[in-house]
Formats: C-alpha cells, sequence, structure tokens
C-alpha cells in the first residue's frame, strides 16, 4: 500500500522525531498516519472541526495568546458542534502562564437548589428522558437523561469568561466574534445534520428546539447553511454588554466582568429561569446568579521527568495521577509498545485507579475526600502490589480509613454489562499553545443533541445531572447546590527543558485511559504529536460508567483491529474478555500539541472522528 511503516519510522528518526533506537523496535503493522503532524513556531490549535480551530487561529493572526485562541476556538465549538457540545455546557479548562503556573478552572455547573436526591428517586422516567434503553440489570434510581430536569448551572461561560479574563489578552468581542459569524450560519456537516435526524422524537417534542433544528419545517440537508439566530442574537447581546462597560470607563477585565454579570445576573439569567419555571424544571435565577468560578490549583504528580497536571476530584483527572504512581514502578518502554504485557499493565493500573475514582470522587466543597492518599506514590506502591499476572476480575478500591465509602458495585452491579457507554459520542476537545509556552486545554460537553432549547436565547441546557448517582452517602449522590463528578479531564505536561504539552479528547469514562496511552506514545517511545493520537488504542470497560444507569462490565477490554493477533491470544489466556472493534474506532478522539526545546511546535488530532489541527 506504498509507504511502508519501516520507512515512515526511519524518516521520523531522520527528523529526530523518533529515536533511533525505537524507530527499529517499533516496526509493526500499523499503516503510516492518515496526515502528516502541523507544525509551525508561533502557535497551534486543535479542536473538534476545523471551524473550531480557525476561529482560535484568527486570535494568533490579531496577536492573542494560546488563551485567547482556546477561549474563541471553545465558543465556536459552542456553535457548530451542537451535537456534542452547546454553550449551555461544560468545560473544565487548565492553563499554563508564561511564567510557567499552571491553574485549573472548574467550569461544571452546579445542581439547581431545589433539586434533592429523593425527588429523582421516586420519579418515573418519562419516555422524553431516556435516549437509550437502559440495562436491564442496572441501577434502579437514576438521573434521566434528556429533557430539563437534569440541567445545572451552565459552566462553560463563566469558566471561558475567567480564562479569558485572568490569562488572555483580547477582549470578548474578538473571541466570540467567530463564534458570532458560525451562528449568522455555517455549511452543516454530516455529524450534525446526523445528529439532528437521530433526535427528531425530542425535537418535535420541545418547541424551542424544534424552532432552531427544524427551522424549514424538516431536518437541514448535509451542506445547507444552517443559521442560530437567537443564539446570534445572545452573543451579540453579551458583547454589548461588553462595550457598555468598556464605554463607561472599564478597563478589558472589567468589561469582561460585565459579560459575567449580564449571564449569570442579567437577563440572560432571567431568561432562564422563566423557561425552567414554565417547563418544570428546578433551574432559578439565584442557581445561576450564585455561580462564580475562580482560577484553583490542579492536583499533578511527576512520571519519568515530567510533571503531569490535571483537574481535581470533582472530575476524573487525578485517576491519571493515581495511574501513573502505579505505572511509576514499572519498565514501560522495555515491555515495547502495545504488546501483550505493556496492555495487561496499564489496564489493571487503570482498574484500580478507576474503582477508587468510583468509590471516593465527588464534590470536594461537599464530602471529605482522601486526596492527599490517593494523590501520594506510596499510596501507588500499595495499588502496585496489587497487580498480577492475569487479569483481575474483582473491583478492587483501595481501603482508605475505617469507613470507606460503599459503592453499589460493592453488592449490586458485578457484572452489569455496558454497551458503547464509552464511546465518543457527546464532548469535543479544545488545545492551544504558543511559542511562549502560553498552554490552553479543555474538554467542553455537556448541552448536545437532543438539546433542550432555554426558549429565544437559543441556548441548549445541559444534561449533566446524570453524571450523579442517586445511591444514599455516595460522595458522588445528586444534591442541590452541588456538582456532579465529571468524565471531563484536559491534561497539561511540561519538562523543565521548556516542552509543553497539551492533550484532551472526548470519550466519557475513556478519557483517562486514551491520553494515558496518547501522552506514553509521546514521552516514552518517541512518536510525533499526529503518529500518537492515530496509533491503536484499547479499554477497559471494567469500571462503572458516569451516564444512564451506571453500568459495568467486569474484564471486559476492547481492543483496535490493528493489534496483532499474538497479543489477542496472550491476552485472552491472562483472564481478558477481549472485544474486537475496527481499526481506529477506540471510543476517544484525541488531539495532541506539543512545544519542543527547539521552539518547534507539532500538532496532531485525531482523523477518525474528524479532529481538526492547525499551526502557524
Amino acid at each position: 500500500m506504498g509507504w511502508k511503516p519501516v520507512v515512515f519510522s526511519a524518516v521520523l528518526a531522520g527528523v529526530g522525531l523518533l529515536s533511533s533506537n525505537h524507530a527499529l523496535a517499533q516496526q509493526r503493522n500499523w499503516d503510516r498516519p492518515m496526515h502528516l503532524d502541523f507544525r509551525g513556531t508561533r502557535g497551534a490549535v486543535a479542536g473538534g472541526t476545523e471551524f473550531a480551530t480557525d476561529a482560535g487561529m484568527r486570535m494568533y493572526y490579531a496577536g492573542g495568546n494560546a488563551v485567547d485562541a482556546g477561549v474563541a476556538a471553545m465558543l465556536a465549538a459552542s456553535v457548530c458542534e451542537f451535537s456534542h457540545f452547546g454553550l449551555g455546557g461544560e468545560a473544565p479548562i487548565l492553563v499554563r502562564t508564561r511564567e510557567g503556573k499552571v491553574f485549573a478552572i472548574a467550569g461544571v455547573g452546579t445542581m439547581p437548589k431545589l433539586a434533592t436526591a429523593e425527588f429523582f428517586r421516586n420519579h418515573k422516567l418519562g419516555a422524553d428522558e431516556v435516549i437509550d434503553p437502559p440495562e436491564p440489570n442496572g441501577l434502579k434510581d437514576w438521573v434521566p437523561v434528556a429533557g430539563i430536569l437534569p440541567a445545572l448551572v451552565p459552566g462553560m461561560v463563566e469558566a471561558g469568561l475567567v480564562a479569558l479574563r485572568e490569562f488572555g489578552t483580547r477582549s470578548f468581542a474578538d473571541a466570540v466574534g467567530p463564534a458570532i459569524e458560525l451562528a449568522d450560519g455555517f455549511p452543516i456537516d454530516e455529524q450534525r445534520a446526523s445528529s439532528i435526524q437521530h433526535s427528531l422524537k425530542f425535537i418535535n417534542k420541545w418547541p424551542a428546539s424544534r424552532k432552531v433544528f427544524l427551522a424549514n419545517g424538516r431536518p437541514p440537508f448535509v451542506g445547507e447553511i444552517f443559521r442560530q439566530p437567537e443564539l446570534a442574537h445572545t452573543l451579540r447581546s453579551m458583547v454589548e454588554a461588553e462595550k457598555k462597560a468598556a464605554a463607561a470607563g472599564a478597563n478589558r477585565e472589567k468589561a469582561i466582568d460585565a459579560v459575567r454579570d449580564y449571564f449569570y445576573r442579567g437577563e440572560i439569567a432571567h431568561k432562564i429561569d422563566e423557561f425552567s419555571k414554565q417547563n418544570g424544571g428546578f433551574l432559578r435565577y439565584e442557581d445561576m446568579a450564585a455561580f462564580r468560578l475562580s482560577p484553583e490549583a490542579p492536583v499533578s504528580t511527576t512520571f519519568q521527568g515530567y510533571t503531569v497536571y490535571k483537574p481535581g476530584f470533582w472530575s476524573q483527572g487525578p485517576t491519571m495521577i493515581e495511574a501513573l504512581n502505579i505505572l511509576s514502578g514499572f519498565d514501560l518502554p522495555s515491555m515495547h509498545l502495545n504488546s501483550a504485557e505493556y496492555i495487561h499493565t496499564l489496564v489493571e493500573s487503570l482498574k484500580l485507579a478507576y474503582a477508587d475514582r468510583d468509590t471516593y470522587y465527588g464534590d470536594p466543597k461537599f464530602v471529605h475526600i482522601p486526596e492527599e492518599t490517593l494523590l501520594s506514590k506510596e499510596y501507588g506502591g500499595e495499588r502496585r502490589k496489587l497487580i498480577t499476572a492475569q487479569a483481575s476480575l474483582d473491583f478492587r478500591p483501595g481501603q482508605i480509613g475505617p469507613h470507606p465509602p460503599q459503592h453499589p458495585s460493592h453488592l449490586e452491579i458485578a457484572h452489569r454489562k455496558i454497551d458503547d457507554a464509552l464511546a465518543a459520542k457527546d464532548t469535543t476537545c479544545i488545545d492551544a499553545v504558543d511559542k511562549n509556552g502560553v498552554a490552553f486545554s479543555a474538554t467542553p460537553s455537556g448541552a448536545w443533541m437532543p438539546s433542550y432549547i432555554a426558549g429565544d436565547t437559543g441556548i441548549p441546557l445541559t444534561q449533566r445531572a446524570q453524571s450523579f448517582l442517586l445511591v444514599p452517602g455516595h460522595p458522588n449522590e445528586l444534591a442541590g447546590g452541588k456538582r456532579p463528578r465529571v468524565t471531563l479531564s484536559p491534561t497539561l505536561v511540561t519538562r523543565p527543558d521548556g516542552t509543553v504539552i497539551t492533550l484532551s479528547t472526548p470519550g466519557g469514562d475513556n478519557q483517562e485511559q486514551a491520553l494515558i496511552q496518547v501522552l506514553f506514545n509521546a514521552i516514552l517511545f518517541g512518536y510525533n504529536a499526529e503518529y500518537s493520537v492515530e496509533l491503536p488504542r484499547f479499554q477497559t470497560r471494567h469500571l462503572v460508567a458516569s451516564f444512564d444507569n451506571h453500568a459495568m462490565s467486569p474484564g471486559d477490554l476492547l481492543l483496535d483491529e490493528r493489534t496483532p493477533a499474538a497479543v489477542v491470544a496472550d491476552l485472552q489466556k491472562r483472564n481478558h474478555k477481549v472485544d474486537m472493534r475496527p481499526p481506529y474506532d477506540s471510543g476517544a478522539a484525541p488531539a495532541l500539541i506539543r512545544l519542543n526545546p527547539t521552539g518547534m511546535i507539532e500538532a496532531g488530532s485525531d482523523p477518525f472522528y474528524y479532529r481538526a489541527a492547525r499551526a502557524w
């Protein structure tokens, strides 16, 4: 088929992007990348569509930094990637400043204060509140996955504005400009057109959604200009709030604060309140007005000379930190990439980390989490001792403290089956890095199709409350004013030599698994950005799903069909329940950007799920 992997490896080694020892060691049955790295020296952006990526690049061309680019790309994505993410959704963010400081922004909204777990335990799910049929042996009580009841306070808008205010250089008007252009109309692609077609039963029941998605009385055709006039008006009204403040003498930061106030304590908040009341929702003006974010410290660990940063325990981010601490005791490069021993070692480490996630994580403002223990290398070493040559089929959280919380997995769901619950259906990713080492990594999500549009605002409300549990006493039990423990988890990595890496992906519970593999491809095996995101990946389903009725499938291991038959057979002998998937169909769609010590910036994006990257 033309260009052979060995030739491509030799080229990579020749230009210093794949070390020569690995160029020979990694000659396997993998094709060349679908396209080459995007490389530049000024800045790079990667995202879910070319529209979003181009929006970010426009900030560089105008003199902005990576945070300006990331926020612009994220706002554009909220308009043109409505199948996976909307303006009313969430966006956990990591930022690195020019001075080398790293911050997290917890862009996840809170549950309305009127909501209670008891209400949902007694609530009978309606046909328009369920998308996929529940697992027959799933949890009896779970939160609706569609409609207005699972709506949280929109988190992405506040997170993006805080990032722009604290770490960007441009105005909100600059950053949102491309998004407004897209809301005025863009040629709809196959993914978005298909998402509307598949959501018709919901859209037809929700008048505001029907007005947006069926504007001509039918679903739009691929390539048709798709317009969102109400959303465009909302975005323009936010710009006007900024301009009014600036005209009154406000500086850039205070003018951005005026946008925050307009959205969360002004006209938009009142409109969302009115819509929610009229349609039986819990979300109120008071919930919107009380929502404020500020930058916070991320969690981190060191691994092979790198420092890896993740968001806190309100996300699943610390899962990767624990997994890295477990894996630090293994000589992974000597196992060879994607050998049976390598896959087995990563999978068993991830199982242990996910068990702790499913047992201990929740909103730190509401529950005590043994953070110091879970993040420590000593604890990782203790967990490492549990890994043997055979796959474990048990749910094995660490026993921290005299009375650790009991997840229902201990009692009820040891043998539930997940069917594609980890697929990259509903989320996107945004990454940006510039020549000064300023970096932005985000995992925007929520308010996806089928979207419940909040009246004439054009804003789709999120369905993220489905990630809560209704198990009494669990750290992630639903409560008013509380954030659900989300899967959304961007990643930022640095090294003292000036290397800066950002990576993120959609994929739900699969995010940490995909990202740790992509990261290792880049830092342990020497692959460039594009090859790192395209190499075969695997995923375990030995965890409690964060969506629908929270199923689990002990021992299940999904493998890419590019995996050699001998490796598959070896894993089966080790007691893994192997399920083969088509090439590249890993249930994640990562992007990676790396600033090298030489000043070269490289960007890669998973083309199978239509990711897009650019560099300048």
